[in-house]
């Protein structure tokens, strides 16, 4: 009985087994794909031929760093996670790659990118930002506290699909990442305004894999079927698509990089952490510069070529005829190299047109050329790095096209669409549209910025003469976090803006002064310079660079247009500064208009991040690093950057001035405009022209003409900034005062170009010629108001501009400590200010002389505005420090006597307009001297 039932026990388990092996075990292999449900493609990825697993019709299966599955027709993608991938650090780089050439939305634009782990728990694969603020050494006790202290960021948690029962990987469906609620990252924060993303628009549309990286493109359907802003670009504002490309890589590890530490006098990008072991150093931090991994092939030689050179690949997209003049400014930094010890350490290739590498390869290094509605944006450079040790592990440079046409013809009517553009993609706290580029003229140093911004935001005057373009530090502005994601991305939409009023500067300053035509082999130089400068500029930020505004500063004014030095020395100390074109003073033979090799900052600035020191530690590498540092005392290595220049402080710290004395190159640019000024009097429209044209050169001119004197402005109360550290700067301090003698010299430039009576005299047949274009299409805006042109409100604005800048709190404040930090003999002080001001506007009342007494317009315009700011003071409607108050009172009452005395003596001598305004001045004066002062 026993050996029966034995039997039957086999017999049974034999079954059971059976059943196991035909239809459980399948079911379980099958349903790892009978979840793929939707697209992918195989072209370009590695496969390989060791799996008996059979796919389901219509999936494909690539391998790479991530195994994905794709189902062409549907557009499902799965990831395949294997356990080894667990917690460990990945790159994710997320990229706009398509856009629609306006409001921001550009192509190529970097959104975001981060470190990211993949963590399981339970049935879920937890997308994790690994806070990496935070470190310290292994061993040390405080590892564990860590954890507990500072939290990481749990982005998503998505479900597991899937687990192959032997290889114990995991799927996730990439769709739950990447498109609808858990959009990564929120794309609507990117969007204009109302727009949101239709999910039944949008679909995981590619998905190519490599070995140490994948990359995903989706596409999203945008839509705002109420009330849309209207957009040039597409057909229809209320829909449009956009392609966001998602690349994952894997962060290398023990690759024998070592980290370089930063020093504040060297301008490089940075990755700062928190050391928590570390107790022997005044501040906590940890900071990295960011380079790429350079070594040399025969380490003890002087110079050598790199084991691995830093190549460029000129994208097949860009048009031949500038492919020499983009290599030529890739290589341009060669010369810098070699300073550090590597011979050839850049290289430039041509991607061939039958290319089969993909540029959306993470090995691969590109300069791509990309086409936008409107030709504002004109060059990025930005570069992925490993945030653990500063690596840069990949860069792509992206070009405009449009810059062509504007460098050639220097016809920026579209300057109008420019702004419109970007007042799409920036908005105020309030909903509001704004232009970050373009406030008006006195918000950059007004201490006001709310009020006088929020006017010029709400002027409805859509031409452009009736802007400026500032600094973007709008200090209650706000901007999309697409544009400000990036630490370069706002700087470089409006050094794509500016440079576009630049080289139109240029070109009509060659059109109207040296006759030279759109296609002629000067113009072709221009060009090439400037793609030269540009390519090489944004290079400079791929190998880790920051600006130096400090680099312009280098040449005296006669030197700037000597090509035996600017071709050698350099026409800037940096390219990593915004230069401006380099335009001769009259009677001067032209030069180099744009830089055409790396200065000695360039050079210094790449021997300290990239100079091998045979150190293996980066902390032994101190004293190395140190001794270069130390040169940075030398005039020409002084270095600037951006938030030294949102201040009115230092005018050495400064975006588009040019040579070691700004104030004599700023005169010779003030009278280029008036000579071109004059030219236009003259010229009539060629048959390719017509009169919009004349008066959108007289537009550049004037932005061009007050970019100069805000410069100027910069000198009064000013100091310069230096970050030597005082080890090595002989004694010298942080700070210094600007000579007096330059300050006064400022001042007198402002006499003479801002508020004297002869500063603006245009003639009437000018001003006449000065028509809008009356085309009315998609992409061509008509001026509807003005639609003639209102001078003397736009002469106004910007000499209001500029006296409200003088008159600011900040400058009166700083001159009034000057006092306390210079000598006696070295300081200009409140009262030599108010009395120059005053002298010089009301010139025909301080010093009056026999004769009939004929006060113009535009002087009697002005007059008023330094009367309103006098009264503001004295009122207290305005803060500027006491003494500065008290001296308005008493310049008013000073001018009250100088008026009586002229009314009373001249009066008949007067025309009616100048009779009401200087009674009425008077008037005013007294009721404000007789007023009860508010208190405090």
């Amino acid at each position: 009985m026993l050996k029966i039932t034995k039997v039957i026990s086999i017999l049974l388990l034999f079954c059971l087994s059976l059943i196991l092996v035909i239809f459980i075990i399948p079911t379980t292999r099958a349903s790892t794909v009978n979840i793929l449900q939707k697209p992918q493609l195989i072209s370009n990825a590695e496969i390989t031929d060791d799996t008996d697993e059979e796919l389901p019709d219509g999936y494909e299966k690539l391998e790479g760093m991530f195994t994905l599955y794709r189902n062409q027709e549907t557009g499902q993608t799965l990831m395949e996670i294997q356990p080894e991938q667990l917690n460990k650090n990945f790159l994710c780089v997320i990229t706009l790659e398509s856009g629609i050439g306006e409001a921001g939305l550009i192509s190529g634009i970097p959104m975001k990118d981060f470190v990211f782990q993949l963590r399981k728990q339970q049935d879920n694969i937890q997308f994790v930002l690994p806070n990496l603020n935070f470190r310290t050494n292994e061993l040390d006790p405080q590892a564990r506290s860590i954890k507990r202290s500072f939290s990481d960021s749990v982005l998503y948690s998505l479900p597991i699909e899937e687990t192959h029962p032997e290889r114990q990987t995991m799927l996730i469906d990439l769709e739950n990442l990447l498109l609808g609620d858990l959009n990564l990252p929120s794309l609507e924060e990117y969007l204009p305004y109302d727009y949101s993303i239709d999910e039944t628009k949008s679909y995981i549309s590619d998905a190519k894999v490599f070995p140490l990286n994948i990359e995903l493109e989706s596409v999203y359907g945008i839509l705002n079927e109420d009330y849309p802003e209207y957009l040039e670009s597409v057909p229809d504002s209320r829909a449009f698509n956009l392609r966001v490309r998602y690349s994952f890589s894997e962060l290398p590890i023990n690759n024998g990089y070592i980290p370089r530490l930063a020093d504040e006098r060297v301008g490089y990008d940075i990755s700062a952490y928190q050391d928590i072991s570390d107790n022997n150093h005044r501040q906590p931090f940890v900071r990295y510069i960011q380079r790429w991994n350079l070594e040399k092939q025969i380490p003890s030689a002087p110079l050598s070529p790199p084991l691995e050179p830093i190549t460029f690949w000129i994208e097949n997209t860009v048009p031949i005829e500038y492919r020499d003049a983009i290599r030529e400014g890739i290589l341009m930094w060669n010369k810098a190299f070699e300073k550090a010890g590597f011979v050839n350490a850049i290289q430039a290739k041509q991607m061939p047109d039958n290319a089969s590498w993909d540029p959306a390869d993470v090995r691969y290094n590109t300069i791509r050329w990309s086409t936008t509605f409107e030709s504002w944006f004109e060059g990025f450079g930005p570069s992925r790095f490993n945030p653990l040790t500063g690596q840069i592990l990949d860069a792509d440079i992206i070009l405009d096209a449009g810059i062509i046409r504007n460098i050639k013809y220097g016809k920026i009517g579209s300057l109008v669409l420019q702004n419109q553009s970007l007042a799409k993609a920036f908005k105020t706290k309030d909903g509001k549209s704004y232009n970050p580029c373009v406030l008006d003229m006195y918000s950059r140093y007004s201490d006001n910025l709310e009020t006088e911004a929020e006017a010029n935001i709400s002027h409805k005057n859509n031409d452009i003469e009736s802007i400026i373009p500032q600094s973007l530090q709008a200090k209650y502005l706000y901007s999309r976090k697409s544009l400000l994601s990036n630490s370069h991305s706002s700087e470089h939409l409006c050094f794509g803006w500016n440079s576009s009023q630049q080289l139109a500067v240029g070109a009509i300053g060659m059109d109207v002064l040296q006759n030279v035509r759109p296609y002629s082999t000067e113009m072709e130089k221009y060009v090439n310079q400037y793609l030269k400068y540009l390519t090489a500029h944004e290079v400079g930020h791929t190998l880790g660079l920051r600006h130096n505004f400090h680099g312009s500063t280098m040449l005296e004014p006669e030197q700037l247009n000597d090509i035996s030095i600017t071709r050698t020395k350099g026409l800037v100390a940096s390219i990593m500064d915004y230069v401006p074109v380099n335009l001769a003073p009259q009677g001067t033979t032209q030069g180099d208009y744009f830089p055409v090799v790396v200065g000695p900052y360039d050079e210094w600035a790449i021997e300290y991040g990239y100079k091998p020191s045979g150190i293996a530690s980066y902390i032994g590498e101190k004293a190395f690093l140190q001794d270069i540092a130390s040169r940075a005392v030398q005039p020409e290595l002084s270095y600037a950057t951006d938030e030294d220049s949102y201040d009115i402080l230092d005018p050495a710290a400064n975006t588009y001035d040019l040579s070691s004395n700004t104030l004599i190159y700023a005169q010779w640019q003030l009278d280029n405009a008036r000579t071109i000024w004059k030219s236009l009097e003259k010229r009539v429209p060629r048959s390719d022209e017509s009169y919009s044209d004349i008066r959108v050169m007289f537009n550049t001119l004037f932005s061009y003409y007050f970019w100069q004197i805000y410069d100027a402005t910069l000198y009064v109360g000013g100091q310069s900034f230096n970050r030597e550290s005082i080890k090595y700067a002989n004694g010298r301090l942080p700070f210094e005062a600007i000579p007096v003698e330059k300050q006064r010299q400022a001042l007198e430039i402002l006499d003479k170009y801002v508020f004297s009576e002869e500063a603006f005299q245009f003639s009437p047949d000018l001003l006449n010629k000065l028509a809008p274009s009356r085309w009315l299409h998609w992409g061509s805006p008509v001026v509807v108001f003005p639609l003639d042109y209102p001078i003397q409100d736009r002469i106004l604005l910007r000499q209001r501009g500029i006296l409200r800048s003088l008159l600011s709190d900040t400058r009166l404040t700083r001159l009034r400590d000057l006092e306390l930090k210079t000598t006696p003999d070295n300081v200009l002080k409140l009262p030599e200010l108010f009395d120059n001001l005053q002298n010089t506007i009301w010139s025909e009342v301080v010093q009056s002389t026999g004769g009939a007494v004929e006060i113009s317009g535009m002087r009697r315009s002005l007059q008023r505005e330094h009367l309103k700011l006098l009264i503001s003071m004295v009122l207290r409607n305005r803060r500027v420090p006491e003494d500065a108050r008290s001296l308005a009172w008493y310049e008013l009452r000073q001018l009250d006597k100088d008026l009586q005395k002229m009314i009373k003596k001249r009066g008949k001598k007067m025309d009616d307009y100048t009779r009401a305004h200087l009674e009425e001045t008077r008037d005013r004066i007294l009721k404000t001297l007789n007023a009860q002062l508010e208190s405090n």
